[in-house]
């Protein structure tokens, strides 16, 4: 009899694991565009499943070219998770292309979601004044025809040469970014913690609905995950607190998610939102703040050219340090999201 008892016993080990193995089948194939969305939903599918990531760390969201391993995982996915079409209108084509089974949820719908609009100038003009009426009367703030607005002031005298090169060459940042493909809302919307909880929420609803069999342990995840993002919410005021009020110009557009959660605002921007190529006129207004406003910390970002900092900082005693909207020095995975929030807290706070 005890010769028998281990066949059996394998044989239910085998049973298990066949069982298990079915269960794990059974698991939807997810994809996330970039690392925080990827570290979010990885939360939501903890002991459950992992989820691939479409933007490889470190690489800028706003232009990507996908690998083929990339594409595979698109193509398999059950299901998708994005932040829209303004961040990577790129990623668009290519989810209607190779997932065009999957279920797709556009992060930026989600309830509960804030969106900010995308600020305009190099200094955050609109920002500031806090208003938009008073901004529209202002020339340099209407954004509506570049083209028409050219045409209009063609063959005026304005007296002044530089400054209307100045315009033109804010005019042709306006069209770039449009030729981009952003819309009127600033992508960066995972830079709030508020953002970040209540998407939480959507993952564990999307993956319910795909996984009905999990759907408590995701909703139990996604509860746990917006505990540790109210802890983190407190950790990271504490952080900024002995340094509030300092003034500081970050890389590109990015943060302002980041400084509306924390009442930190940055003085402005080297590069626009999108981080294309900064115009010399914006290098210029940047300069003049920088000298003004008594800027002590010039923040770089590691997927952008440094020496476009560089030229900014010449002349200036202002100390440099790195602020990093993807957490490209990160290991992919659950505890990316609050350790890059953490981390931006700690890098301004050791340069200002």
């Amino acid at each position: 009899m005890s010769r028998n008892l281990a066949p059996l016993t394998s044989a239910a080990s085998l049973a298990a694991a066949l069982l298990a193995g079915t269960a794990l089948a059974d698991v939807p194939d997810v994809a996330a565009d970039i690392a925080p969305v990827h570290s979010l939903v990885a939360r939501v599918m903890e002991g459950v499943g992992e989820p691939s990531l479409i933007v490889a760390p470190g690489a800028s969201p706003h232009e990507y070219s996908l690998r083929p391993s990339e594409a595979t995982a698109l193509q398999n996915a059950d299901l998708v998770f994005w932040i829209g079409h303004d961040l990577t209108p790129w990623l668009e084509d290519a989810i209607e292309a190779l997932a065009e089974d999957a279920t797709v949820v556009e992060l930026t719908e989600a309830d509960g979601t804030t969106e900010l609009p995308i600020r305009e100038g190099a200094l955050f003009e609109e920002h500031r004044h806090g208003d938009e009426d008073h901004a529209a009367e202002h020339e340099e703030h209407d954004h509506g025809d570049h083209a028409e607005h050219a045409a209009d002031h063609e063959g005026h005298d304005h007296g002044d040469h530089a400054d209307h090169a100045d315009e033109h060459e804010d005019a042709h940042e306006g069209h770039d970014h449009a030729d981009h493909g952003h819309g009127d809302h600033d992508p960066h919307l995972w830079l709030s913690p508020d953002n970040g909880s209540a998407w939480l929420n959507a993952i564990a609803a999307a993956l319910s609905a795909a996984d009905p069999d999990n759907a408590g342990a995701y909703f139990s995840n996604a509860a746990a995950g917006r505990e540790e993002l109210s802890s983190l919410r407190a950790e990271i005021n504490s952080i900024l607190e002995p340094v509030r009020g300092g003034n500081f110009i970050v890389f590109h557009d990015a943060y302002q998610y980041f400084e509306a959660a924390f009442d930190f605002p940055a003085s402005g921007a080297i590069s626009v939102s999108d981080a294309t190529d900064p115009s010399p006129a914006r290098i210029s207004e940047i300069q003049a703040r920088v000298a003004d406003q008594n800027v002590t910390c010039i923040m770089s970002e590691p997927q952008f050219n440094p020496g476009i900092v560089a030229s900014v900082m010449d002349g200036s005693d202002a100390k440099t340090g790195v602020m990093d909207p993807l957490g490209s020095s990160l290991d992919p995975g659950a505890d990316l999201y609050p350790q890059l929030l953490r981390n931006l807290a700690t890098s301004l706070a050791g340069c200002l």
